[in-house]
């Protein structure tokens, strides 16, 4: 098919409310490392790695490979037989996970992982309460959509009662109209203030991610996760991290982000990037909490852990061991920070420049005074880029942010390259008129 039967077919049978990128969306046909084509043979640089999830980089070999392997072994059995290739890639998991997060639950998608973690947290307190954070993203089923603190992305009717929102740790549009460091990192003592007026006092977790994911790249001062940990646990409840699009060395210098901070997580999701693209997530916990699970019900996963989504999250997790580390990330992280930087001293429609690593953020405003949220620019930066053949995304409330975050095996120059093609296209914008 050409592109144009692909978005005749797309509309007659998908949903109306999938949200495709580009006023002409791109069918993108195959892929190789850091490039992907389109069903026209057009040459795109991919700096968004299909939502932060092809991160060992397009048709990786060995994770093919292990792939291949497995479709000509067994393709399906469910959780009900043990799987040799799980538990292999269980193992290996454990091996890099902090502390004692070791015991782990698979599933299908982030939304499948944070619905777990919460479940579990319920189940091991005994409390029900959940504390998340507004501009936070936890997926698409009603309860993921109740976590969320972003409007547009809360479908129907969503609420779900036992579930309340703290301020995010917002630093470029601080809530309370403070400025970092001076104000003590306020945002973190709200979330006792939410306990006390909001809840009955007794909370089964708090559930947040290091960085923000579709809220922009939102990240929080480093004492913030410090702060809130000790709340938390002072209230009765599990400090879930929710490191979707945050792990496996994404952010450099650690596998988890959360690491950064000093906190070891009681509970811990991850997906996405877990499996080069395979429909894969994991909940770790430790021995003593997953034995909450044991006499609680019954409780299966058809496709959770598929024998072959394990042997491409084994396949990317060796790769990532042998070639993209986390310090890797951090070094080619640090060359694309640097060259952001210095366009947001060159363009005045970057407001700010935050994240780490691979995992870059780039919030467009109208004005820096008053620091209004350009989308309008946001999506012209985005069309411009992809003319010139650069692939990234966009997110947070106002839709004004640029989410840069390539495959962990860019190298140096796929980051000379998407920032040439950036500034081209931050020039092209500042000329236009809106």
């Amino acid at each position: 098919m050409d592109q144009k039967e692909i978005l005749e077919k797309q509309r007659k049978y998908l949903w109306p409310n999938q949200l495709l990128y580009y006023s002409d969306p791109l069918p993108i046909d195959h892929g190789e490392d850091m490039y992907v084509w389109d069903t026209e043979g057009n040459k795109y640089l991919d700096f968004f790695a299909g939502i932060l999830t092809t991160s060992v980089g397009h048709n990786n070999q060995h994770v093919n490979q292990r792939i291949k392997e497995q479709v000509d072994k067994l393709l399906h059995s469910s959780t009900l037989y043990p799987s040799q290739i799980q538990v292999a890639f269980a193992e290996s998991l454990a091996e890099i996970t902090p502390g004692e997060l070791n015991k782990f639950y698979f599933g299908t998608s982030g939304t499948d992982a944070d619905e777990s973690a919460v479940l579990l947290a319920q189940v091991h307190t005994g409390y029900q309460e959940i504390i998340a954070l507004r501009h936070g993203y936890s997926g698409k089923s009603p309860m993921a959509m109740s976590l969320t603190g972003q409007h547009p992305w809360r479908i129907g009717p969503v609420h779900i009662g036992y579930i309340r929102h703290a301020l995010s740790p917002y630093c470029y549009r601080c809530p309370l109209k403070m400025t970092y460091p001076e104000c003590g990192v306020a945002c973190a003592e709200d979330v006792e203030d939410v306990i006390k007026t909001m809840t009955s006092g007794k909370i089964a977790a708090f559930l947040a991610e290091p960085i923000q994911g579709v809220g922009g790249f939102i990240t929080p001062p480093p004492e913030y996760f410090q702060i809130v940990s000790e709340i938390v646990h002072r209230y009765g409840g599990l400090l879930i991290i929710d490191e979707v699009q945050t792990g496996f060395g994404r952010t450099g210098e650690y596998w988890f982000a959360v690491q950064r901070s000093g906190v070891i997580p009681d509970i811990m999701t991850m997906a996405k990037g877990i499996a080069n693209g395979m429909p894969l997530s994991a909940t770790a916990t430790t021995d003593q909490i997953a034995a909450s699970t044991a006499g609680a019900g019954l409780t299966i996963s058809t496709f959770g852990g598929n024998q072959v989504a394990a042997a491409a999250g084994l396949g990317t997790l060796e790769e990532m061991k042998r070639e993209y580390t986390p310090q890797r990330s951090a070094e080619i992280g640090g060359l694309l920070q640097d060259g952001l930087l210095s366009l947001k001293d060159k363009y005045a429609l970057i407001g700010d420049v935050r994240g780490r690593g691979l995992m870059q953020g780039l919030e467009l405003v109208v004005d820096r005074e008053t620091k209004e949220p350009a989308p309008k620019h946001t999506n012209a930066l985005m069309e411009t880029a992809k003319r010139v053949n650069l692939l990234v995304g966009k997110g947070g409330l106002y839709g004004n942010a640029l989410r840069v975050a390539p495959p962990l095996s860019a190298r140096k120059e796929h980051v000379e390259e998407a920032l040439e093609k950036l500034d081209y296209a931050f020039g092209q914008v500042m000329e236009m008129s809106f």
